[in-house]
């Protein structure tokens, strides 16, 4: 007697199916850095989000990724909160004018956010986007 059995596997380049051994042997060669990317972008993918190495010039767009960094800039008159967010291909900047800091917001914070962006100085740049805190296990 037969029985149906499911499989789920990755594939592959040209639609073609991964064994479990590829996928390990792919893992294991693979840096931390690497995997933790890769995790990233599908984090991204499945919240929708725009992926921050496709984002163009005053595209409206949502992004999603972990805080590297956060760091106060002080302009003539008016402070810059600016947080560097990263998806796993690209980083861009958060800029909130006139903001010292965002409670609850620091590096390793998982956020998604919306505005339009801008390339400052050659980086995707979004100012003062509106930003939900995503919880480490929803994404």
């Amino acid at each position: 007697m037969a029985h149906d059995v499911q499989t789920t596997q990755s594939q592959g380049p040209r639609g073609h199916h991964k064994s479990a051994i590829a996928r390990l042997g792919e893992r294991l060669t693979k840096s931390v850095t690497q995997i933790e990317a890769d995790e990233l972008r599908e984090d991204a993918a499945r919240l929708g989000c725009t992926p921050m190495c496709d984002l163009l010039d005053r595209q409206q767009a949502t992004v999603s990724g972990t805080v590297r960094a956060v760091t106060l800039r002080p302009r003539v008159n008016v402070p810059a909160l600016v947080i560097d967010l990263y998806d796993g291909s690209r980083t861009i900047n958060l800029v909130w004018l006139g903001r010292r800091s965002i409670a609850g917001i620091g590096p390793g914070t998982y956020l998604r956010a919306q505005g339009r962006v801008t390339y400052y100085r050659g980086i995707p740049t979004i100012f003062n986007p509106s930003y939900e805190i995503v919880p480490v296990r929803a994404h």
